[in-house]
């Protein structure tokens, strides 16, 4: 890895891909095609992209039966055991409604409720994420959607992983469909034959996912639009060089586009995380994938004080950070920008991804400076009410009148006075 000497006149934001303009006029014609074609073009799209030829989109409920005969019962209990710590951690995300009322008989409120339907995808491509199903279903069902719809892109044979049937079984959801991509996305937001619209899409994917939910935003909502995985680690003298290094890979491995970030006060460290990476990279099964993140997208930042790592931290706004110091908790306390925080040398990355209950869809290419985990928060809506008494609104038509007219807006003053007009015998 190279490093990098940290300065007051570096910049090491990230920013989102916009994507090529071939990649954003592929994604606008995909879309179109399936708004004008439906599930003919899923399954056209579905094997061209994907290798599968299907006849049908959505997954059988034998499908899923099978996938759990097969699959490996201890892995189970596992995935089981982390729905269970995610549920735990997303229940203390829900939200009451509130009320508040005045003497003279009027009240104002604020309703939530949970929105009816979520599109939840789940990447495929490369690797299957038994765990994306976990992180985005359970929040939605802690908020209460009641319709919850998986789209998944197949392998070449036309069928999901057992990983990913099986943790749609466990949480109890039966709408699963074999699709990816762009044609997916559009799927949802627009339906077809076979699949019904949703009122929200979430989950992370590649390039063209990421283009197609900032084209449908509007028509849908989305959570957010996510990018390659991000890894930044806060280290000094006291962390160890291969424990660094496996951590920085660990996110590496995911996506040949993914950024490593090492940001330490000790050079010493620096010199042997480097060869780490080098000697671990060797035996790593996604050797090649982790390889191009590390020689691309990674880098080491030699800083002089802890102050310069904190400060570089919050600029990066990373996806994780971790945090292997001395002092971690204090350094922690001053992190003001970053997806999740892992705090300690026994908190690695991974831990969040799978099992210790937070969410790891996370916010990436450096907005975490306004964004947020996916959460609970996400399937919910909040309904103003208003109810005005008569005596509230004789004691305030007035004012309320004299602000429309302020701006101009002469039907809103007149609405309000209107009522001023009646008589209780003409209504």
């Amino acid at each position: 890895m190279k490093v990098v000497r940290l300065s007051s006149g570096i910049s090491i934001r990230r920013t989102i891909a916009e994507g090529t303009e071939q990649q954003v006029t592929a994604v606008k014609a995909i879309i179109q095609e399936v708004r004008e074609h439906g599930d003919q073009a899923m399954l056209r799209y579905t094997e061209k992209w994907d290798g599968a030829k299907l006849i049908s989109l959505r997954v059988t409920d034998e499908e899923i039966t099978q996938a759990v005969k097969r699959f490996d019962p201890q892995l189970a209990k596992d995935l089981t055991e982390a729905a269970e710590n995610i549920r735990a951690y997303h229940e203390s995300q829900q939200q009451k409604g509130y009320r508040l009322d005045s003497e003279d008989g009027s009240y104002v409120a604020q309703r939530v409720s949970p929105i009816e339907s979520a599109g939840l995808y789940v990447p495929g491509g490369t690797a299957a994420y038994p765990s994306s199903v976990l992180m985005n279903v359970i929040p939605a069902q802690v908020a209460g959607v009641s319709r919850i719809v998986l789209i998944s892109p197949p392998s070449q044979d036309g069928t999901l992983s057992d990983g990913v049937l099986v943790s749609a079984h466990i949480l109890g959801i039966t709408e699963v469909y074999k699709s990816g991509g762009a044609q997916a996305i559009a799927a949802l937001a627009y339906g077809t034959e076979s699949i019904a619209a949703v009122d929200k899409i979430t989950g992370p994917g590649n390039i063209f996912v990421a283009l197609a939910k900032r084209e449908v935003n509007g028509d849908v909502a989305i959570d957010m639009i996510a990018g390659p995985s991000e890894i930044a680690i806060i280290a000094d003298e006291s962390a160890y060089a291969d424990e660094v290094a496996a951590d920085l890979l660990s996110q590496a491995e995911h996506d040949p586009l993914a950024s490593a970030v090492l940001l330490t006060t000790s050079e010493k460290l620096a010199d042997a995380v480097s060869k780490q990476v080098k000697q671990q990279l060797a035996s790593l099964p996604r050797e090649a994938i982790a390889g191009a993140a590390i020689a691309n997208h990674s880098v080491i930042y030699l800083g002089k004080t802890i102050e310069e790592l904190i400060t570089a931290a919050n600029q990066l706004a990373p996806e994780h950070l971790e945090i292997m110091t001395t002092d971690a908790e204090a350094v922690a306390e001053r992190i003001l920008h970053a997806g999740a925080i892992f705090i300690g040398r026994f908190s690695s990355e991974p831990i969040g991804d799978y099992f210790a209950g937070t969410n790891h869809v996370l916010p990436t290419n450096s907005t975490a400076r306004f964004s947020s985990a996916l959460a609970v928060y996400d399937f919910i809506k909040r309904t103003s009410i208003i109810r005005y008494s008569e005596k509230a609104w004789e004691n305030n038509k007035e004012k309320i009148a004299r602000l429309a007219r302020l701006e101009g807006l002469e039907g809103h003053a007149r609405a309000v006075e209107s009522r001023s007009w009646k008589k209780e015998t003409n209504k």
